[in-house]
């Protein structure tokens, strides 16, 4: 009989546990000082090896001649473990043996000693199963069991144990496995089967697993039964995820406001047994990336997803700002919320896509706000719109002219990845050669008249704050610093040499302008504020000595 991938390639050592090197550490050392303890607690999400290193330690605990802390699986205790000749080793589910009566039968049996092993261990599985009475009657031989036996507790809720269960117990948290030592681990087991498994496939059962490795195993299974060369579309066709040129189609439709051609490509998908809540949980997650790539440091180490989809992602973040991002996310979230309580879920994902798409629709507070920010944003900018008219507007790129202009436009659906138009943010780009510090120019106006009418700039400790966004160690830069505006020239005067460094480089001075005009709706020219010197007034002390005996009354003949 076929025997399932996550069964077959269940770890037998503590070193094939992949992703808890935490506690298989813990454990091994304790097997090689001989410091066992009475009771183990293993809590943690599913699939993440409770029960897998439950059985490896209750056979370490009894191998004859253990390697390095973990069983050697050769010895006649080790092989009679693995056939279920050795009765000293009992797995219980509290599921379905959670009554006081089921305890009351483990409580008789450790009294006596083991058969063949060195100690009679209870795997208690989903132990918070068990009802109240039952963990009352196991509290005393949990507390003092005999020398020769081991309880190890596993559970998913630990906060349903009493803590009187939890304050006897060494407990272990096992955390979700990266999904790169899922996808190092699937890779092996499809290589032992002898499957074809490209990396961007195993990154994305990792994915779709959420740090569970049975699951991926579980996912694994269903894409062999298709197909022995694995792919990202068998992965997709196996788990019914919608392909992701239909979640970067729909998200470009959502940003152009194209209802349209929105309900167009959810028809195409329902007519491919797509599942609708699946899709709408899938573009929750695939807005949640472009989140984290506008507000996260480096994405890259914390997105499961292909170089190609990254940089797909990256061209969509420019035309978002994340506050619209979020509010997709809220409708998106809501509507998933609601599928399968009476309205179909299709029409759910529609609704959602429709109020995305035509936001004057949607009368939530979330909706109100997110328009009346987009107006905010336009009256500070200087431009005239209708309210109706942005809804969401995407953030305008740095560098761009302030003037009316119809709201950008995503890449069109219709057009393939090497058609699409890349992201080139200004200031993602490197700067080939510093420039030297911008200098108001006596063409425009006499530098040194510039300075005498200079006047101070009120608001420049709120741009100072503004500057938080693009860069904290920028914005430090001009902390102490103070600003005067003049001609149409923005006048900086710092003691922070930094400051005028940064203003050397053509993108850093644009990130600068473009916070000023958010800030104050207008665009200035930077340069540094040099105070005019004022003039010595140059006197003759012996002038200044008859001018005092004038003032005093007493006359002072010329010579």
């Amino acid at each position: 009989m076929y025997q399932v991938l996550y069964r077959k390639w269940r770890p037998k050592t503590f070193e094939d546990v992949a992703g808890q090197e935490h506690i298989t550490t813990t454990l091994k050392n304790e097997i090689i000082e001989n410091r066992l303890n009475h009771a183990y607690l293993f809590t943690g999400s599913r699939g993440t090896g409770k029960t897998t290193c439950a059985k490896i330690l209750a056979k370490a605990a009894n191998c004859l001649s253990p390697k390095n802390g973990s069983p050697c699986g050769e010895c006649e205790i080790c092989r009679g473990i693995e056939n279920g000749s050795v009765l000293d080793i009992v797995e219980m589910d509290a599921a379905s043996n959670r009554n006081i009566d089921d305890i009351r039968d483990i409580i008789e049996e450790v009294q006596f000693k083991p058969n063949r092993a060195r100690f009679r261990v209870y795997i208690v599985d989903e132990v918070h199963m068990l009802t109240v009475q039952a963990f009352n009657a196991l509290l005393k031989t949990l507390e003092e069991p005999p020398e020769h036996v081991i309880f190890i507790l596993a559970t998913t809720e630990v906060h349903k144990l009493p803590q009187t269960i939890l304050s006897r117990c060494q407990r272990f948290d096992f955390h979700r496995i990266p999904p790169q030592a899922i996808a190092d681990r699937i890779l092996f087991v499809a290589g032992q089967e002898n499957v074809a498994l490209s990396d961007d496939a195993a990154m994305l059962i990792a994915g779709v697993a959420d740090g569970a490795l049975r699951d991926a195993l579980s996912l694994l299974d269903r894409c062999i039964a298709i197909s022995d060369n694995i792919d990202e579309k068998v992965v997709r066709q196996a788990a019914g995820l919608a392909d992701k040129k239909y979640l970067y189609e729909l998200s470009a439709c959502i940003i152009n406001k194209n209802t349209a051609k929105a309900m167009e490509y959810i028809d195409r998908l329902y007519g491919e047994s797509m599942d609708m809540a699946r899709l709408c949980d899938e573009l929750v997650a695939h807005f949640r990336a472009l989140m984290l790539i506008k507000s996260v440091r480096n994405p890259r180490n914390i997105l499961v997803m292909s170089d190609s989809e990254f940089e797909q992602a990256q061209t969509l973040c420019d035309y978002l700002s994340l506050a619209d991002i979020v509010y997709y996310m809220d409708v998106l979230s809501r509507a998933y919320q609601r599928m399968g309580h009476g309205t179909g879920d299709r029409t759910e994902l529609e609704m959602a896509l429709v109020k995305l798409s035509a936001p004057e629709l949607d009368s939530t507070n979330e909706a109100f706000a997110a328009r009346l920010t987009a107006l905010e944003r336009a009256v500070k900018r200087g431009i005239t719109v209708k309210a109706e008219q942005i809804p969401a507007p995407a953030e305008e790129k740095a560098g761009e002219p302030v003037k009316e202009k119809p709201q950008k436009e995503a890449p069109k659906p219709e057009t393939t990845e090497q058609e699409q138009p890349k992201p080139t943010p200004e200031k993602a780009q490197k700067p080939k050669q510093p420039s030297a510090p911008p200098q108001p120019t006596a063409q425009a106006k006499n530098v040194e008249e510039l300075y005498r009418n200079a006047k101070p700039f009120p608001e420049w400790t709120e741009v100072i704050e503004g500057m938080k966004s693009i860069s904290k160690s920028i914005s430090a830069a001009f902390v102490g610093s103070a600003a005067y505006e003049s001609s149409g020239y923005l006048l900086i005067e710092a003691s922070n040499s930094m400051a005028f460094e940064l203003l050397r480089y053509k993108n850093h001075r644009q990130e600068i302008r473009d916070v000023i005009r958010d800030v104050t709706g207008k665009v200035y020219n930077l340069g540094p504020y040099h105070p005019p010197e004022k003039e010595k007034e140059v006197k003759d002390p012996m002038q200044q000595f008859k001018n005092a005996l004038s003032d005093s009354g007493i006359a002072v003949e010329e010579s």
